[in-house]
């Protein structure tokens, strides 16, 4: 059976990886809108989805996380017994 501080850092990490993912995704669509910046038509598309995968991004990274702090304290409670009160 897992240690408590087994837990805390796998749920550590997978959050880090998240976030890090969240980043990646969100300056990955700003360096293509940055780089249509010139052309008129492709910048207003380049920008209304930016705004689009930006919402995307941020819905699925609080999912995400929601989900794991969710199976992260089902896990506690597994290990250190039903009355934790988390």
């Amino acid at each position: 059976m897992p240690e408590y501080s087994e837990i805390q850092k796998a749920v550590r990490v997978e959050k880090l990886r998240i976030w890090f993912a969240w980043i990646c995704g969100n300056v990955i669509m700003l360096i293509i809108a940055n780089a249509t910046k010139d052309v008129a038509v492709v910048s207003v598309v380049t920008q209304v989805l930016l705004v689009v995968v930006f919402l995307a991004l941020t819905v699925a990274l609080f999912r995400m996380t929601g989900a794991l702090n969710r199976r992260a304290a089902a896990a506690r409670r597994e290990v250190l017994g039903e009355d934790y009160p988390g």
